[in-house]
């Protein structure tokens, strides 16, 4: 069964045929990684230990450490991440005093290059939507 094409936040996507849009496998798997990293735990009431939460680090003085150790804590529950080569993490602070999370992993099923990059707390007027690309 295919996913909708639905980023985090955004509005459902309607296809060229007026009908709602479907996500390719690999853009499913971004989004499920996305929606995984970003769901507060216990926020599923049938999987209370699904999600990152990673949420509670906005307002916190940055530790890149501790939150590339969340993400690398959930991202494997992911089935579309491979394994190996292990996904690298990036997290940096803005000049903005935001944080600046970027992912790049194996897809799975695909063997493509994924990269998922999004603020974390993007400071107030901006933009917080999460971007994505599939392949190198």
């Amino acid at each position: 069964m295919s996913d909708l094409s639905q980023q985090w936040g955004a509005d459902l996507v309607v296809g060229a045929d007026g009908d709602l849009a479907l996500a390719t496998p690999a853009m499913g798997g971004l989004q499920r990684v996305l929606r995984r990293l970003l769901t507060n735990p216990g926020d599923y009431i049938w999987q209370p230990g699904y999600g990152a939460g990673l949420a509670q680090f906005i307002g916190q003085p940055m530790n890149a450490a501790q939150i590339a150790a969340v993400i690398r804590s959930q991202i494997f529950k992911e089935p579309a991440v491979a394994r190996t080569p292990e996904p690298v993490i990036d997290v940096t602070a803005d000049n903005a005093g935001g944080v600046f999370v970027e992912i790049r992993y194996v897809d799975a099923p695909s063997g493509q290059t994924q990269l998922l990059a999004f603020p974390l707390g993007a400071p107030q007027g901006s933009a917080a939507s999460p971007s994505t690309q599939v392949g190198p």
